[in-house]
């Protein structure tokens, strides 16, 4: 196979979110992508997978890397609405395990859930998408507190954090968009 065909690996990620408010949902979504400092980027979805060299740096340090109209590789969780009032979120997780293995990277969209509990419910899928990764046996069932000292005592997830965006649907019912975002660097 000739090297032209091999996509690099990404180097780094950095973690961004965003809210924006617009009479136009298109336009909602450019104001949130704004205020994540992402909107001159050309984004392209990918799956979560975070390989295992990936450096995690601050967003400014990545916007620095970065030239407007670049294709950029990431993940994007959104979520819009016109009610007013209605609670919606945006999140993505991250675990990353101890050894030179690669971790997950999981985002969830919704209505109705807090910034700590979306923040909770995306670590929880990232930490259990390794989890079985690495071969922890643990009960589903049990609450994510409970299987997180599990990982710990396997001593296979070194860390697991997220970034959540919510907000309350405009009172005067413009469009409300949130986004979490993990972008790549290659």
């Amino acid at each position: 196979m000739s090297d032209a065909w091999i996509t690099p690996i990404p180097k780094a990620v950095f973690f961004t979110k965003g809210t924006g408010r617009h009479k136009y949902r298109p336009q909602s979504l450019e104001l949130a992508m704004r205020h994540a400092g992402i909107e001159k980027f050309n984004l392209v979805q990918v799956s979560g997978i975070l390989p295992s060299q990936c450096k995690i740096i601050t967003v400014s340090d990545g916007i620095r890397r970065l030239s407007p109209g670049q294709i950029v590789f990431g993940l994007m969780s959104e979520c819009s609405t016109d009610e007013p009032n209605r609670l919606l979120c945006a999140g993505i997780g991250v675990a990353r395990p101890i050894k030179d293995q690669y971790g997950y990277i999981s985002e969830q969209h919704g209505f109705g859930m807090t910034e700590e509990k979306t923040g909770d419910f995306v670590e929880d899928m990232a930490a259990t998408m390794l989890a079985t990764t690495l071969g922890i046996e643990f009960d589903p069932a049990r609450n994510y507190d409970q299987r997180k000292e599990i990982y710990r005592m396997s001593g296979a997830t070194v860390r697991t954090r997220n970034i959540v965006q919510s907000a309350e649907g405009d009172k005067n019912g413009l469009w409300t968009t949130v986004i979490a975002a993990a972008v790549f660097i290659m």
